[in-house]
């Protein structure tokens, strides 16, 4: 959270002309209500379900640039059916940018919705960063980078890929 992934997404699918799939608004409109209300009401097992069942419906999708919430790489059949078809993205952030990054939307965030989020973020990038790293094809630190600059090596990554067809 807080690296990009939405922005960037958008960003890149803009400029390949694809079409852009944001998972966590697809999820809420499945789900008729929004992330905290899943989280609050229905508990993160439930949330993660639903991503569950949200990626298996698009994992198949061509030509189309997907920003995933950041927990999607911990489950294993996420990052198997999104691998059969797409480029894995990892971005990356440091600490202190993610936490600039989501300071004014700590509300709608339910993981940083804690007494110390510093902790909690440094918590969240030390136990999925070992999952982030085996799933991806691509990593990029967005930490000193604005969205065209990291939209712009991601595509120069896809060029080089000769299996990728732009």
């Amino acid at each position: 959270m807080g690296t990009g992934k939405s922005a960037v997404g958008r960003a890149v699918a803009k400029k390949l002309r694809r079409k852009f799939i944001e998972l966590d608004e697809l999820i809420e409109k499945k789900a008729g209500k929004s992330i905290p209300e899943i989280f609050q009401h229905d508990g993160e097992i439930a949330f993660r379900e639903l991503e569950i069942q949200a990626i298996k419906d698009i994992a198949s999708e061509k030509h189309t640039v997907i920003a995933c919430g950041g927990g999607v790489v911990l489950n294993r059949i996420n990052i198997d059916r999104l691998r059969e078809g797409a480029v894995i993205v990892y971005l990356t952030a440091a600490p202190g940018a993610i936490l600039k990054r989501t300071s004014r939307d700590r509300n709608v965030r339910p993981l940083l919705n804690v007494a110390d989020p510093v902790l909690r973020v440094k918590e969240l990038l030390k136990f999925r960063r070992p999952y982030y790293e085996s799933a991806a094809d691509i990593k990029i630190n967005t930490s000193r980078l604005d969205i065209n600059a990291v939209a712009g090596q991601i595509i120069d990554n896809l060029k080089k890929d000769e299996s990728f067809n732009l």
